[in-house]
């Protein structure tokens, strides 16, 4: 050591060179190996003050080839020439093979050290883009991705200051951490400090009219609030919630029940690894085991022995002939050939979706023009056409089509086209006439969809300017005189269907538990009444899953000498071969109990059924427009639905109908129809397409039954906070764009809006993504696998992102099956989202629109989600979750989301969802700022000087003192004890 000091004496003596405080990064010293590893060789350097040793790892050590160990190629005190690549504290990273050992050249000259003027430049950069809390450079493509920079708050700086104190971390990390303090530049960014307000002008052309300056009462969806029905659907699901979590504390119990010692494997070197197990796992797959268990109610009713489908052993021709309308073929032929428009009502099952386009086409209306069929469910529309392209024998796409939102399967040759109703609705954006076709038929018109009234109005204009042009609407249920009406008092056709008398049973008392009483019901039909199958009509899926199990455990306890009683549910989410079983016969001795959603009502009709059991409730979809929510609710039914309803008791034979509700309930808390989709639902979407068209007097288009004013006003304010209408309230260009994308208003702006900002590519995936249903799989027995792999595509920004990252994970995956079984993906979803996103392309391109990435920048794409939902913006609520900047409804995050348990300040969601409490479904971060640049006729920068009013309704209170009552802090009480201390007090 003495001598190392004395040589270096000697050299400042000599004044060869001076010497370096510490390393300098990308420099090249002179050095001795000191100490060799297998890893790498310890190296100190030559011409640093004191004493500088580094590492060399051993793939630094030569180029080209990579040694096994640091022994083979180097010897303890060998002269080395060496680079510094890397200073962290005194870790000093050395590289030998950057360095020509012989003449100590620099072989890798880009990694070099940075003149004065080059850093101070450098320095600059880093200060004007770390100034802003997001001032990213427009264009920059950089490798990691772009993130907010954020401000440190006062507890992280102390932190900080704390270990770099102790000698931890070194300060020269950190070195803005004092400017922070005192940069003014800082200040102006702070993120926290901005406090954004609603505008509260109301739009030009909706003066006077907004929620603002009238109180608009929606519309009622329940005659009787207090009644005993609505009061039996609120406490029929706290009841269900209860069977709920009674299953789960069972299945929870037994799991405990059956724990063991987790630790011994883990310990014992001897074990198997597939005997390695985490505790939780464990559990999870104990609880599901039960889970997965197939109840015994579902074994008896689909086992080995079950064969699916209708059986029949008529061939197509003679099928066709079987079916009531075959018999009207040419009546009804002469009737549309009599009349423009015509209503014809028939049973479900008499054949008119199926016959009547192919009577008409037989007829030689298909060769003026196509013969166009609407339906309101895609399945409807895609099995129908299936079914019909068997019928005529040609191939599906061919004569016989259809198209769906996002599929289109029909050719230049297609003469049958079946539709969704929304999809004609588009078809009359660019083709007001519907000029391509001769006959439009209008199918299950009962059902009311938005798009089916939108067309009702479309379609009564168009007949009028087309006398060639001929309209069929067909309903199912009886209340076709209302149609008549509207349709200037065109004729309706029935088709007779087989309806025998049947009797009506009211209770006494209303039920309180709707469930219990109508299993009641149906034991007590099975045990006294003479054959006959019986419909039972619930409300959804988990409901009916219940009442089968409970139903099977009970007939299972009255021993084996009650006649059999198969249970059959039926629902939409069911695979059709399952639905299928329910229309076989039921065999001798037995009884069979379907047990259904009101899709039994109209939908499909049952044969045999000669008992139907009526709860009175149904599931509906309401829209509140006060806080843009949709929630579906369990509600009393129409009394046109208690009818139709009874009316399935009577098909087979003289039937019976056991209401679970008085006759005053059916009188006096039922309303007399169904209140249609238009009347509560979001119009956003519908108004946008009207406008489209060129209907902008909304207030006179003829509506069959005009939505509410609250929403229309809703819907039109929410159209103009999305630029897509002008102060007079006329389409604006970017509306008219937004109307060609086939989804909802707010995610066409933001498809437009990542053009401009440089990112469609990402922001098409991310709307593909959210097209679907889930894509995340979570099987019950690998819950906690599912959820450690769904964490990996967790994003910092939210759950839009993690969808991007989802979608470009199985891109880069060559958008393989296997990428998506191992990482717990639904494959079918994906490869829907794909097709989506194929279709968006389309439309893309037909507008010139350029397809670009941001890359890594994901502030531009959260830039673009903030552009169309700014309308769903929540700040965080100091007492718990969020509030919703538009109403202050409190909303939370989804416990699914990856920024639960995060709580940022501020965010967007893409949807509200009710459930237990208001959940926000797929959350993104977003900076206030952008609120104010991408909607500033919707929000303003709060005035520093005032009290927001957001802030004034915030109650700010002292923290928790357990020595004083509760309001001991305040004024008041402070006052009122030194009164009475005084001496007469």
């Amino acid at each position: 050591m003495r001598g190392r000091s004395y040589d270096n004496h000697r050299e400042r003596a000599d004044g060869a060179r001076s010497l370096d405080e510490r390393p300098v990064l990308y420099k090249i010293y002179s050095g001795k190996v000191v100490g060799l590893k297998d890893f790498g060789a310890f190296v100190a350097l030559d011409g640093v003050a004191g004493r500088a040793e580094g590492l060399v790892h051993v793939s630094s050590i030569q180029a080209g080839a990579r040694a096994n160990s640091a022994n083979d190629l180097l010897s303890r005190n060998q002269p080395v020439k060496v680079k510094v690549l890397g200073v962290a504290g005194t870790r000093i990273s050395l590289s030998m093979k950057d360095v020509d050992q012989l003449t100590g050249r620099d072989l890798t000259p880009y990694l070099r050290i940075r003149s004065e003027a080059e850093l101070e430049e450098e320095r600059a950069r880093t200060v004007h883009v770390s100034s802003g809390a997001n001032n990213v450079p427009l264009r920059s493509k950089d490798e990691a991705p772009v993130r907010s920079a954020k401000r440190l708050t006062s507890p992280e700086r102390w932190e900080l200051k704390q270990l770099i104190s102790s000698g931890q971390l070194d300060a020269s990390e950190y070195p803005d951490l004092n400017e922070e303090v005192n940069n003014p530049m800082a200040h102006a960014e702070v993120e926290e400090e901005l406090d954004i307000e609603i505008r509260e002008d109301e739009p030009p052309f909706l003066a006077g009219q907004t929620k603002r300056s009238l109180e608009l009462s929606p519309v009622k969806i329940v005659k009787a609030p207090d009644g005993s029905l609505n009061r039996a659907a609120l406490n029929g699901a706290s009841l269900a919630k209860e069977r709920r979590e009674m299953r789960q504390q069972e299945a929870n119990e037994e799991a405990d029940s059956q724990a063991r010692d987790f630790s011994q494997p883990w310990l014992d070197p001897m074990s198997k690894d597939s005997d390695k197990m985490f505790a939780q796992d464990l559990r999870g797959s104990l609880k599901s085991q039960k889970v997965g268990e197939v109840p015994k109610w579902k074994e008896q009713s689909f086992n080995k022995a079950t064969t699916f489908g209708e059986i029949t052993n008529l061939s197509i021709q003679d099928q066709r002939k079987s079916l009531p309308i075959y018999k009207l073929r040419n009546q009804l032929l002469q009737a549309i050939g009599d009349h423009q428009v015509l209503i014809v009502v028939g049973d479900t099952g008499s054949g008119k979706t199926t016959q009547m386009v192919q009577y008409m086409a037989e007829e030689g209306y298909a060769d003026k023009g196509r013969i166009g069929c609407t339906q309101p469910r895609r399945v409807a529309a895609m099995s129908v056409a299936k079914r019909v392209s068997e019928e005529v024998g040609c191939r599906l796409g061919q004569e016989v089509g259809y198209t769906i939102r996002f599929e289109d399967c029909t050719s230049p040759e297609t003469r049958i086209k079946y539709m969704t109703d929304g999809m004609l609705q588009r078809e009359c954006l660019i083709d007001p006439l519907c000029s391509s076709y001769s006959v439009i038929m209008l199918d299950e018109a009962h059902e009311r969809t938005i798009a089916t009234d939108v067309l009702f109005g479309l379609l009564k204009k168009a007949v009028k300017r087309r006398p060639d042009l001929k309209l069929i609407v067909t309903s199912a249920t009886l209340d076709a005189e209302k149609f008549s009406k509207y349709f200037y008092g065109c004729p309706i056709f029935t088709i007779p269907g087989r309806a025998y008398p049947v009797e009506m049973l009211y209770t006494k008392d209303p039920e309180n538990d709707y469930l219990d009483a109508s299993l009641i019901t149906v034991m007590q039909i099975h045990l006294s009444e003479p054959p006959g199958d019986v419909l039972l009509f619930l409300t959804g899926q988990e409901e009916i899953d219940t009442a089968c199990e409970i139903l099977f455990e009970r007939m299972k306890a009255l021993g084996p000498k009650v006649p059999e009683l198969i249970i059959l549910p039926i629902y939409s989410a069911l695979p059709s071969e399952v639905q299928s079983r329910v229309f076989e016969p039921t065999p001798p001795g037995a009884r069979k109990v379907v047990i259904a959603t009101n899709v039994a009502e109209t939908s499909l009709t049952i044969p045999g059924i000669y008992y139907v059991v009526d709860p009175g409730f149904s599931k509906q979809n309401a829209y509140d427009p006060r806080l843009g929510m949709d929630s579906l609710v369990v509600m009393p039914i129409s009394q046109a639905q208690a009818r139709q309803r009874a009316g399935r008791a009577g098909r087979t034979g003289p039937g019976k109908c056991y209401r679970l509700y008085t006759e005053a309930a059916y009188r006096n808390e039922m309303l007399p129809n169904s209140i249609p989709d238009i009347q509560r639902t979001n119009l956003s979407s519908t108004i946008l397409q009207l406008k489209a068209m060129g209907i902008n007097d909304l207030l006179s288009f003829d509506f069959m039954d005009p939505p509410p004013s609250q929403t229309m006003l809703t819907a039109l304010e929410n159209l103009y906070a999305l630029s897509a209408l002008d102060d007079e309230g006329l389409l604006t260009r970017l509306g008219r764009k937004m109307a060609d994308f086939p989804m909802e208003p707010p995610l066409a702006k933001m498809v437009i809006a990542s053009v401009d900002l440089g990112c469609s590519e990402d922001i098409l995936s991310i709307v593909a993504m959210l097209s679907v249903q889930t894509v995340f799989y979570r099987p019950k027995e690998k819950q906690s696998q599912a959820d450690s792999k769904k964490a990996k595509f967790h994003q910092p920004e939210g759950d839009h992102l993690t969808l991007l990252t989802v979608y470009n994970g199985w891109k880069a995956a060559n958008f393989s099956n296997p990428w998506c079984y191992e990482n717990f993906i639904q494959a079918r979803s994906m490869r829907r989202a794909q097709d989506v996103r194929k279709q968006l392309l389309g439309i893309m391109d037909r507008y010139k629109h350029d397809v670009v990435s941001a890359g890594r920048d994901y502030n531009r794409v959260r830039q673009a989600i903030c552009s169309g939902f700014f309308r769903h913006a929540a700040k965080k609520d100091p007492s718990e979750g969020y509030k919703t900047l538009a109403e202050g409804t409190p909303v939370y995050i989804h416990p699914s989301s990856a920024l639960f348990n995060r709580n940022p300040e501020w965010l967007v969601y893409h949807e509200l969802i009710l459930t237990t409490r208001e959940y926000c479904h797929n959350v993104t971060v977003i900076e206030p700022k952008w609120l104010v640049e991408f909607a500033p006729q919707c929000f303003k920068v709060a005035d520093a000087n005032k009290i927001s009013k957001r802030k004034k309704q915030e109650t700010i209170e002292p923290l928790f003192n357990k020595y004083e009552k509760p309001d001991e802090w305040r004024l008041s009480k402070v006052r009122r004890s030194a009164r009475s201390s005084q001496t007469f007090g």
